[in-house]
């Protein structure tokens, strides 16, 4: 029988930090899906992000850590200040698209991490020096630190 309890528990952590029942408030999702298109580009000021280019970031992290616990080699390995903030596509619809990208990728982070045991978590993430354990609890931080930069978006 695999041992997979805390692998289990990561994978509650995010799911509940994207959609679930989180401690902190209204889940990633719910924030993303209940801030209109048109909020969603919208900067206060010329040194913030747009709720967009958060997005966008987030989805680059988590293309990360998925492509690190698949040990895909170089791919996805964020290394310049334009992969960390991608430019944000304004085109019709980018928001919800921009959102079902990032569903996406967390989803197939998920299905992937299921098949791990916890021994992998004391892996060192290649090209990092610290192990799968920091890297998806901060991916789960990450998450919530960024959802609360867009929920203030959407009150401004």
């Amino acid at each position: 029988m695999q041992n997979n309890k805390e692998i289990l528990a990561i994978i509650h952590n995010l799911q509940s930090v994207w959609s679930g029942t989180p401690w902190f408030g209204k889940p990633v999702k719910e924030i993303l899906t209940g801030l209109p298109e048109h909020i969603a580009f919208n900067k206060p000021n010329n040194a913030s992000y747009s709720a967009i280019e958060l997005v966008y970031h987030l989805h680059a992290w988590a293309s990360f850590c998925l492509h690190r616990v698949a040990k895909e080699t170089g791919k996805g390995l964020i290394t310049t200040e334009a992969e960390n903030w991608p430019v944000a596509n304004p085109a019709p619809h980018a928001w919800q698209q921009a959102i079902n990208a990032l569903e996406k990728v967390q989803q197939d982070l998920i299905t992937l991490l299921a098949t791990k045991d916890d021994s992998f978590l004391d892996e060192t993430v290649d090209f990092r020096k610290y192990n799968f354990r920091f890297l998806l609890n901060g991916l789960a931080q990450h998450n919530i630190y960024h959802a609360g930069q867009i929920a203030y978006l959407q009150k401004l």
